[in-house]
Order: C-alpha cells, then sequence, then structure tokens
C-alpha cells in the first residue's frame, strides 16, 4: 500500500490511520537549532597579541611589587614554645596531657621594632589535619545552634565522642574533643617589674558564626549551668562548656569564641587561628620596643602526633595578614608576560615579512 504524508512543523502523517502522528527527527527551523546563530571568532595577529601581553606585564609588575612591600611592612613575631629542645623554657611541660596538671613556663623575648598597630596573637599549630574527613563530619550543627533535641540525642556522626557514663556529651565530636586549650598572657617588662598586656577577647570569631550558627539552648532558666544539667564536657576538656567564660554570658557556652574560632576547621595541616587582640591605645604604639615574657599554661600535648606549637604577634594591612604569595605570583606573572611579549616580538620582527610575502602569488 503507497505511503502518503505531509510534513508540517516537524510532524508528518502516516498513511496508515486517520490521524496518526509520528514525531520527526529533523530539527526545528530554528536559528539556534539550525546553527545560524551569528558567531564571532577572534583571529590571533601580531598587532593583537603582542600589545595583550606587555599591557599585561605592565600592569602586574607593579601591582604585584606593591603587594609585596605592603606584606614585607607587616611586622610579625614568632615563638615555638612546643619544648623539645631541652634548652628552651617549655621542655618541662612537653609531656603532658589533656587531663593532667597544667604545667606553667615563661619565655623571654624582645622586640626589636614597635609593633605601631593593633597587633593580633595567634596560636598556631603543625602537622595536625583538621581537613581529615572524619574529623570534619564530627560534630552536631544542630545542637551547636541551640536544638534541644540534639543537646539530649546528639548525632551519631559524633561517634565516639557522642556519650560519655551515659550522658550526651556537649559539644560533641571530635573537633570539640581536641580544641586547643593552651592559655597565653603576655607581660611587657618594664624596670625588672611585669606589666600585664590588656587581651581582647572579643571580636576574634566570624560575625555569623558568633550572631547565626552558635546559639545557647533557652529554657525556663538564664543560668547555663542548669540547662546544660544534663549532659557531660567532652573527653579531653578540664571543664565543662559552660564554664569557658563563667564571668561573661555573652561569651559563655556555645557561644565562647575561642570556641567558635577552633571549631572553624582548617584547610592544611600547619595553621594558624586567631587568639586575641592587643588594642593601639592614644599616639603610643600597641607594641614598643623592649623586653617582653610570654606565659603559658601548657595544657595541649602535641608530641603524639608530632606537632609543633607557636605563638604569633602579627600587625595587619588592607590586604590582611602577612602573605608575600600574592605579590610574587602577579611579579611573576607579569615578567613571563613581558618576556613571552619581547620575545615573540623579536620573532615577528625576523620571520614576519617572510611569511607575508610567502602568502603573494608568482
Amino acid at each position: 500500500m503507497a505511503m502518503n504524508y505531509k510534513e508540517e512543523d516537524g510532524h508528518h502523517h502516516s498513511g496508515e490511520g486517520p490521524g496518526a502522528a509520528v514525531k520527526s527527527k529533523k530539527p526545528d527551523n530554528t536559528a539556534f537549532k539550525q546553527q545560524r546563530l551569528p558567531a564571532w571568532q577572534p583571529i590571533l595577529t601580531a598587532g593583537t597579541v603582542l600589545p595583550a601581553f606587555f599591557v599585561i606585564g605592565i600592569i602586574f609588575i607593579p601591582i604585584g611589587i606593591g603587594i609585596f612591600v605592603t606584606s614585607n611592612n607587616i611586622r610579625e613575631y614568632e615563638i615555638d614554645y612546643t619544648g623539645i629542645d631541652s634548652s628552651s623554657a617549655c621542655y618541662k611541660c612537653s609531656n603532658v596531657s589533656f587531663n593532667s596538671t597544667p604545667c606553667h613556663c615563661v619565655i623571654n623575648f624582645t622586640l626589636e621594632n614597635a609593633f605601631e598597630s593593633n597587633v593580633f596573637m595567634y596560636y598556631g599549630l603543625s602537622n595536625f589535619y583538621q581537613n581529615h574527613r572524619r574529623y570534619v563530619k564530627s560534630r552536631d550543627d544542630s545542637q551547636l545552634n541551640g536544638d534541644k533535641n540534639s543537646l539530649t540525642n546528639p548525632s551519631k556522626e559524633c561517634d565516639p565522642y557522642r556519650m560519655n557514663q551515659n550522658k550526651p556529651i556537649a559539644p560533641c565530636g571530635a573537633i570539640a574533643n581536641s580544641m586547643f586549650n593552651d592559655t597565653l598572657q603576655l607581660y611587657m617588662i618594664v624596670e625588672g617589674n611585669e606589666k600585664l598586656i590588656t587581651l581582647t577577647k572579643k571580636g576574634i570569631a566570624w560575625w555569623t558564626d558568633k550572631n547565626v550558627k552558635f546559639r545557647n539552648p533557652t529554657g525556663n532558666t538564664t543560668v547555663l549551668s542548669q540547662i546544660f544539667k544534663d549532659t557531660t564536657k567532652p573527653i579531653n576538656w578540664q571543664k565543662p562548656v559552660y564554664e569557658l567564660d563563667p564571668g561573661d554570658v555573652d561569651n559563655n557556652g556555645f557561644i565562647n569564641e575561642d570556641f567558635i574560632v577552633w571549631m572553624r576547621t582548617a584547610a592544611l595541616p600547619t595553621f594558624r587561628k586567631l587568639y586575641g587582640l592587643i588594642e593601639k591605645k592614644d599616639a603610643a604604639a600597641a607594641l614598643p620596643p623592649g623586653n617582653y615574657s610570654l606565659h603559658v599554661e601548657y595544657n595541649y600535648p602535641v608530641l603524639s602526633f608530632d606537632g609543633r606549637k607557636r605563638m604569633i604577634l602579627s600587625t595587619i594591612s588592607w590586604m590582611g595578614g602577612k602573605n608575600p604569595f600574592l605579590g610574587i605570583a602577579y611579579i611573576t606573572v607579569g615578567s613571563i608576560c613581558f618576556f613571552l611579549g619581547i620575545v615573540l616580538l623579536i620573532i615577528h620582527h625576523k620571520y614576519g615579512n617572510r611569511n607575508n610575502s610567502a602568502d603573494i602569488p608568482n
């Protein structure tokens, strides 16, 4: 039987039955499907490529030099107080454990140059892998956000730091359990006497963490010890979460800023975290040149994982802390582009006319 069909709008009808329609495989007659859209293809010539290389070099090199000089102007002083060397003042404390009696040591040092602006104090750890998958997942964000059900029934992601002595742990998980708990105090030595330098602990955590992600549970009382009465402290902690800063209700419990800073895990095994701020007052430098002493209450063991501990004093600039990498990267890229521009210019000057003449027919 002969087949009669009529193609219309991408469909055709078969003569085998009235109204039977079979969809055609032919693409719709549109500019997109028929590939009739307007297109632009760049033609790379010496007149466009060479200026681009030189412009990138001219722009990137001065920017890199400016960033590099700014980074080098940032004052930074670092003290390793792990106590591995027998000559170190903290050598006696190097074998401390989480639940042992705190060990005290004092390290004297001298600042040759003044730290004019606000000074940020950091603690640094090495060979500590906070980016391990099991470690990163070992927390309960609902519990940290003040959820009452998660407070008494933490997530199973927290195992094996979920329950202790048949009580839920608050805060649960491996991240909280390994919180840094050394106490650092800085003194300036003036005429043989030590003067305590005030360290501000407010504002060291991210605003979103402090005000959104971390909240204390609410209840019929504002007394945190009553709110957390059915929970127990993490195994490696020396005191419960409601005693992190008992003198300040806005910096205690889950909203303690030292705790919040620790809970934001680091991406690399060597990292630093903000411990406090030394604010500049009046016209005087925040830390003038002179003799200082660092008093350490040594609680945090690191020898078990071959780690190191550091205290860092640093100023900042418009680009943040001391980090020469960005400036070096700009200078390197700019120099490479400028060098390639010169090389290509020489090649074009030497061989460009020859290629053009070869294109002319005899």
